[in-house]
């Protein structure tokens, strides 16, 4: 990859102080001034030697790794620092990583750059006019409810063409954590909180990154499940849950796509910081899942870099020459055996031989943004989840006219914030959205909002700032109340229009959890005032109000739903949401999008609720899974807690009819079950149908939850009286439950019952079948075991 280099990298000149805030914890500057020199460029570097090998292809990498002196080694299994913080700014400016290269052995350097919702890296480049803006996606959650792994695919085969042209070799995506608790500042760039559906949907994204010839990373390796503390936490948490909850994900993402990377996480897992985690990151991920790829830290993650090399981490990121000079001196002391030096640079040198870079491949700065736009415009719509659609108040004729409510329809959120925003040329307001489709806007109204916001945005308070942690996360925007309504503005506008909207904003980000506090979790006061007063308004004229909700993840919605005749969830729809959202809204775009996330009637509910972020309250240094398998819908169909909407759950503008609910012949288990279902639209528009398989297992030694979802498949848009058969094939490991008294999966003997329907709880036909005894589907590792015991819920 020929990247194009303008000049030296400048030391980043650090006077501030001698410690700056990033990523929720403090990172020591005192050292960091004079951590890195400026970058030498390539031409620069220092001539072959003329015996020496050299790196050419899988069976030059054991001879390169003797020819490399010890310094080299301890300095390849460490990053080259983080720019603006211990050194200036890559050639690709933005990306926020790079390994080091050996030159005279032809290792290259490589450049690692965020995501998951698009590649995360400066638009601008000083002295030049040319700019280097990055398509912003829905996020996970979004891309998620579509449930649909073609649309998940298709996204990362387009997130992974611009981090190719763009000239970065490792994207630092997808992140695939469990939803374990809404509350959670980055669930915004996790999937679900059920593991399936993390664990396909992360499969099919990194397929469709990794078909351009980079590589993905998946993370954050394992249970980090909050920012609360997320440098120190120790997550507490039982064998089984971990098995079957926060590392199925991954073991499945890992076998079915073969992701070039993991990134570790920055919590300990019982006790132990999981980067320095041998029993996590060499015993469960290479010899029980047989992992082929390499292991990097997050950022700053963990203690010890002598024990995270024996771990299995073979990159420490962003690195430092003090940890180098650790690894060395560990080397040299006899503390670090260089064998294992040796593995991991082996490790990572087999990814290095598939780069653009290595390849030398000449990229263009040119993807085709336009394209990428369209895709983006189309997954959000897929994403889409209607709630509620009394009397059909959706969708809306164009020739209605409508007004807008709530600040959020102008300053429409794209993503959420953090590593995990990108740098957009645009995003489009569900405002201009809604006008750019046709819809007659009331235009007074809609002035009013643009003076208020943009009053408040000269105001100090209120003041669109860049991000603490450098230009490169984008800006970040204090959120403002609510404007104020008057009578006579309501009044006035529910005359003047057909309908009213109301659109409710929320974002979140890295490092900061959410809080059941007005304005976040829960409405404001401004927000449910509004809500009642145009309710009223428009009903006592006949005509219905919509709510349009552009969300991360869940909020409350129990106080206020029964008011209003229409809730479609947005979510963050990526920079062509408002073309997403009057997609659906106009009826182009048949909301198919379905919650891969319980929302709770109240946060009390969630079976988290009572030990999250952990203890001690005012500043957690442990937090445990009490809860243990029984997260999101496990719990609340278990013990009978009625959600608000539940997992799974999702409307549509026409109807569907799933039957023929069948199972193969015989109704025995032997190798694999063969389930198959009709479903037919009876409505009256096209529209696309998500089947849902679950399983109801006996409570034989093990407890299981009442129902777990164990396949899943969306239709093609079907025509009204159009059918399609589905079938779904499961496996005994697709079945098993894991006993952790003995370390195995296993398929326990009983009735099975499969219930296929179109919500965890809108079953539209079951099967039965039986297994007549234990089957031992897989013996794993006996490890991660927590070292403290603690009750967990029972169905007894």
């Amino acid at each position: 990859m020929l990247k194009r280099l303008k000049g030296k990298s400048k030391l980043f000149a650090i006077t501030i102080s001698s410690s700056l805030l990033y990523s929720g914890f403090t990172f020591d500057l005192a050292s960091a001034e004079t951590e890195y020199l400026p970058r030498v460029q390539k031409s620069q570097t220092s001539t072959i030697q003329k015996n020496a090998p050299y790196l050419a292809d899988a069976a030059s990498i054991d001879r390169v790794i003797r020819a490399m002196t010890l310094e080299e080694k301890a300095k390849f299994v460490v990053g080259v620092g983080m720019p603006g913080i211990s050194r200036g700014p890559f050639e690709i400016t933005g990306a926020v990583g790079g390994t080091y290269g050996v030159p005279r052995l032809g290792i290259p350097e490589l450049r690692l750059a965020d995501g998951p919702a698009g590649l995360r890296i400066r638009p601008t480049r000083p002295g030049q006019n040319q700019t280097y803006f990055a398509t912003a996606f829905p996020i996970a959650t979004s891309l998620a409810s579509t449930w649909d792994t073609a649309v998940a695919e298709a996204v990362g085969e387009a997130q992974g063409n611009e981090v190719k042209e763009y000239g970065i070799d490792l994207f630092l995506a997808p992140a695939l954590d469990i939803q374990r608790n809404p509350l959670n500042g980055r669930n915004f760039e996790y999937y679900s909180e059920d593991p399936l559906i993390s664990g396909k949907m992360a499969a099919s994204f990194v397929n469709g990154i990794q078909s351009n010839g980079v590589g993905a990373t998946i993370k954050h390796f394992a249970a980090n499940n909050q920012e609360t503390n997320r440098m120190i936490i120790d997550t507490i948490v039982s064998q089984r849950a971990l098995r079957e909850i926060y590392l199925k994900g991954f073991e499945i993402a890992v076998k079915e796509s073969s992701p070039w990377a993991v990134m570790s996480s920055y919590n300990k897992i019982n006790g132990t910081y999981a980067s320095e985690s041998t029993d996590l990151l060499t015993t469960v991920l290479r010899k029980d899942w047989g992992y082929k790829g390499f292991v990097m830290t997050d950022w700053f993650a963990g203690k010890d870099p002598v024990e995270q090399m024996k771990a299995g981490n073979g990159l420490i990121m962003p690195g430092s020459p003090k940890k180098s000079n650790l690894i060395r001196l560990a080397v040299e002391g006899g503390r670090l055996n260089e064998k294992i030096l040796d593995r991991n640079i082996k490790n990572i040198l087999r990814i290095v031989i598939q780069t653009p870079e290595f390849k030398k491949y000449q990229n263009s700065d040119q993807p085709d943004l336009k394209a990428h736009a369209m895709l983006a415009r189309k997954a959000a719509s897929e994403g889409m989840v209607l709630l509620k659609n009394k009397e059909r108040a959706l969708p809306i004729n164009k020739n209605k006219k409508i007004a807008l409510f709530g600040n959020t329809q102008i300053e429409t959120i794209k993503g959420g914030n953090g590593s995990g925003d990108v740098n957009a040329a645009y995003t489009v307001s569900i405002a201009e959205g809604l006008k750019e489709a046709g819809y007659q806007i009331n235009q007074e109204l809609l002035s009013k909002y643009k003076t208020y916001i943009d009053s408040l945005r000269q105001q100090e308070p209120y003041k669109i700032k860049p991000h603490p942690w450098g230009e490169d996360f984008g800006k970040l925007a204090p959120v403002i109340p609510e404007k104020p309504l008057q009578e006579s503005e309501i009044t006035a506008a529910s005359k003047d229009t057909d309908l009213g909207i109301i659109v409710i904003g929320r974002n979140s980000g890295e490092a900061e959890d959410r809080k059941v506090v007005k304005g976040d979790y829960l409405l404001s006061d401004a927000e449910q005032d509004m809500i009642s007063r145009v309710t009223t308004e428009y009903h006592n004229q006949g005509k219905k109000v919509a709510v349009i909700l552009n969300i991360g993840g869940p909020i409350e919605v129990a106080s206020w739903r029964d008011k209003v005749d229409s809730i479609l969830v947005a979510w963050q729809p990526g920079q062509e949401a408002g073309n997403a959202v009057a997609d659906v809204v106009s009826g182009i775009v048949n909301p198919s999008g379905k919650l891969t996330t319980t929302f709770p009637v109240k946060y009390s509910d969630v079976p988290s609720a009572a030990n999250f972020p952990g203890t001690p309250a005012e500043n957690p240094a442990k937090v445990i899974y009490e809860e243990g398998i029984y997260v999101g819908y496990r719990y609340f169909t278990t013990f009978g807690v009625k959600p608000a909407y539940e997992f799974g759950y999702g409307l549509s503008y026409t109807d569907f009819d799933i039957s023929h609910v069948q199972i193969n012949k015989g109704k025995k288990f032997k190798d694999k079950l063969t389930i198959s279902a009709m479903v037919e639209n009876t409505g009256s528009l096209p529209g696309r149908e998500v089947v849902q398989v679950y399983v109801s297992a006996p409570d034989g030694g093990l407890e299981k939850p009442s129902v777990e979802l164990r396949a899943f498949a969306k239709t093609k848009v079907l025509q009204p009286n159009q059918r399609q058969l589905l079938h779904f094939n499961l496996n005994a490991k697709d079945l098993a439950s894991f006993d952790e008294e003995k370390s195995t999966w296993v398929l326990e003997k009983g009735t099975y019952t499969v219930k296929v329907g179109a919500s965890s709880e809108n079953i539209k036909g079951s099967a039965t079948y039986t297994v007549d005894h234990d089957v031992i589907v897989q013996k794993v590792s006996d490890v991660l075991k927590p070292k403290v015991d603690f009750k967990q819920p029972t169905k007894q």
